[in-house]
């Protein structure tokens, strides 16, 4: 005879972040379907995806229910890699200023 000791969710947290996933999905499109350019696209395209991608950790991987640990163990690194891209991309932006000012001809 085996119990069930697993933690069980209720299945409406499930269906509300389905919703959410395609309210914001939909939004995703409409930055598309308005033609938006620039850094307002690239801002908004982003945003959308790292809201789906974080609700997808948190809801349908278990990680909001996780220990705070095994949280920490899973998204610093992310947040260290996302730094140091930030870093690489304003050092390519001086970079490539620098070379536009002293090799211009």
């Amino acid at each position: 005879m085996t119990s069930d000791t697993g933690q069980q969710h209720p299945i409406g947290i499930y269906l509300k972040i389905w919703l959410l996933l395609f309210v914001l999905s939909f939004f995703s499109y409409l930055v598309d379907y308005f033609h938006l350019e620039g850094m307002l696209r690239w801002s908004l395209i982003l945003t959308f995806m790292f809201l789906k991608a974080g609700l997808i950790i948190a809801i349908f991987m278990h990680l909001m229910w996780e220990r705070l640990s095994l949280q920490y163990v899973l998204l610093l690194p992310l947040l260290a890699i996302v730094a140091l891209v930030a870093l690489m991309a304003i050092e390519a932006d001086h970079t490539f200023l620098m070379r536009m000012q002293f090799l211009a001809t």
